[in-house]
C-alpha cells in the first residue's frame, strides 16, 4: 500500500492510499484539482472518499471528485450528509475499502461528529490530532477532546498519525515556550524548525514519538501540571488538558 500526502489549500494535507493495480483511497478533499492531478500523473482509480467532519477545507473538493468519478463511494460521519457522504458511518463501525478494514472512532471535540479512522498502521484523524498539538474546540469541549486523544493513544506505538494540517513548527513552538527546560522538546522544536526551513514535510507522524513530544498526550506530566498550575487531586482528569488549550488558543 503507498501512503501519499498532497498539499491542499493553505496547509491542508489531503492523504490518500493506493494498491498495486491503482485503486486509489482519497481522504479529506478539500480540494479536487491537486487530487486530480495526482490521479491523472499516476493513472490512479479513485474508489472511496473517507470524511472526518464537515468543515469546507476538509470537503470543499467532493462534489467534482463525483462529477469525474460517479462510482466513488463517499464514508463520513452524519454532520457530512450534506457534504456529499453516500455512506453514514458511527463508532465502531467498520469501513472496509482497499482490502483493508478501518475501525471507525468517533472523536469528537474540534466538531461534535468528527470521527477518524485506523487500520494498522495508518489513523486518518482530521483536525483531532496533530504532531505536537491538538484541534480547536469549534463545537465541543475540552473533556470530549481529552477522551478523544484517551481513545487515539490506546492504539499501537507504530501508527502513522496522518493528521491534515501542516501546524507542527506552531505546535512545537508553544510547547517550547510551555517547558523551555525540556531537552525533548526544545531537540524536536529545533529539528522541525530545521526541516521546515527546508520546506519539509513533517508527517505523518509516530504514535510512539506523539507520546514523547505532544504535550496533549502528557497532561499527566507534572512538569506540565506545575506550569499549568493545575492539581488533579482537586479537580477533574482533563483540567490539564483544558488548561493547555486555552493557553494555545491565545498563544
Amino acid at each position: 500500500m503507498n501512503l501519499t500526502s498532497i498539499p491542499a489549500l493553505q496547509d491542508n494535507y489531503i492523504w490518500t492510499l493506493n494498491d498495486e493495480a491503482g485503486n486509489c483511497l482519497i481522504v479529506d478533499p478539500g480540494e479536487a484539482q491537486p487530487v486530480l492531478e495526482k490521479v491523472y500523473a499516476n493513472g490512479w482509480k479513485p474508489i472511496a472518499i473517507l470524511l472526518t467532519h464537515h468543515h469546507q477545507d476538509h470537503v470543499g473538493g467532493v462534489k467534482t471528485l463525483l462529477e469525474k468519478f460517479p462510482d466513488i463511494v463517499i464514508y463520513g460521519p452524519q454532520e457530512t450528509e450534506d457534504k456529499g457522504a453516500s455512506v453514514i458511518i458511527s463508532e465502531g463501525d467498520i469501513v472496509s475499502v482497499l482490502g483493508m478494514d478501518f475501525s471507525v472512532i468517533h472523536t469528537p471535540g474540534h466538531t461534535l461528529g468528527h470521527v477518524s479512522y485506523y487500520s494498522s498502521p495508518y489513523l486518518f484523524c482530521g483536525d483531532t490530532m496533530f504532531s505536537g498539538g491538538c484541534g480547536r474546540l469549534f463545537e465541543g469541549t475540552a473533556e470530549q477532546m481529552y477522551e478523544s486523544f484517551q481513545k487515539l493513544d490506546q492504539l499501537p506505538d507504530d501508527t502513522l498519525v496522518c493528521c491534515a494540517h501542516e501546524y507542527t513548527l506552531s505546535n512545537m513552538k508553544f510547547a517550547a515556550a510551555i517547558l523551555p527546560h525540556n531537552p525533548q522538546i526544545m531537540a524536536e522544536y529545533q529539528k522541525i524548525k530545521d526541516l521546515r526551513a527546508e520546506n519539509g514535510i513533517t508527517l505523518p507522524t509516530k504514535l510512539a514519538h506523539e507520546r514523547q513530544i505532544n504535550l496533549f498526550l502528557r497532561t499527566q506530566d507534572p512538569d506540565l501540571q506545575r506550569a499549568l498550575n493545575t492539581d488533579l487531586s482537586t479537580g477533574h482528569v482533563w483540567d490539564t488538558f483544558a488548561a493547555l488549550r486555552k493557553k494555545k488558543d491565545h498563544f
